[in-house]
């Protein structure tokens, strides 16, 4: 995997925690950034980890770990546009893992499902294949929409996800597949797609646990600690997201991707 070095320029904001709002924090790790390194990968999913990363605080309410300052909200949109994707692999083999979970779903029926940062679509194509019906996809960068399948890239809306662009209460199931850490705004992201619902629906999330043991004894060589990573959960922070956006029966449980062992 290579790419030419790319000039990324960060405007940085100060940031309450992103869970809970609370303004206190302990520092956790100082900034270790040099954008002038980052290439056209640095804002693609599973690549080869830069170990760069914003100033990290910890937030004493919630368990939250979070960049603060962290870059503004307009820049990003930019970059994950304009970033480069050869994924394609790893993401059928993390689409069959999730694709496992879903029977564990008590939905109202398999009519309507919306995969937010949906990367190539290949998520959409197991919704598919398992009865899934008005299946759509959002993803912001332009590379994985391109690789898609044929039958499924017309699903796709190559976009940042704004519920305004869906009909209130017209999905059974919302998914969120390590997403929610790229966020500026994790919990407005959880309460849109609860609007998104029908009674009964629910949003399928999944994300890295930091207080994992592998993160934990890989210290801050975990890849988990990245630039495009503006929080990282615990389990109890996600369960905080939750429960403040809205949502009743949380459940979290640990969950493994298996890739092949090149990557």
């Amino acid at each position: 995997m290579t790419a030419a070095a790319t000039p990324f320029r960060f405007e940085l904001v100060a940031r309450a925690c992103p869970v809970c709002g609370a303004t206190e924090s302990t520092p956790f790790a100082p900034a270790n950034l040099d954008a002038e390194s980052l290439g056209a990968f640095a804002f693609a999913s599973r690549k080869l980890p830069e170990y760069m990363h914003f100033a990290l605080v910890t937030c004493p309410t919630c368990d939250l770990l979070y960049a603060n300052p962290g870059p503004a909200p307009g820049v990003l949109e930019q970059l994950y546009r304009e970033a480069a994707f050869d994924a394609g692999e790893e993401s059928g083999l993390a689409a069959v893992t999730y694709a496992r979970q879903l029977a564990k779903l008590a939905l109202p029926d398999k009519r309507g499902a919306l995969d937010i940062g949906t990367g190539d679509g290949a998520f959409l194509a197991e919704l598919l294949a398992r009865g899934f019906t008005e299946v759509a996809g959002v993803e912001p960068s332009a590379a994985p929409v391109a690789q898609a399948r044929p039958e499924v890239r017309p699903l796709i809306r190559h976009a940042l996800f704004r519920a305004a662009d869906f009909t209130p209460a017209s999905f059974n199931l919302v998914t969120c597949f390590q997403t929610i850490e790229h966020v500026p705004d994790p919990l407005g992201l959880c309460r849109d797609a609860r609007a998104l619902l029908r009674p009964g629906g629910a949003l399928y999330l999944v994300c890295h646990n930091r207080r994992a043991l592998l993160a934990r004894a890989l210290g801050m060589k975990s890849p988990i600690f990245d630039v495009e990573h503006l929080q990282l959960f615990s389990p109890a922070s996600v369960r905080a997201l939750l429960e403040r956006a809205g949502f009743s029966r949380v459940e979290t449980r640990p969950l493994v991707n298996r890739y092949p062992l090149s990557y």
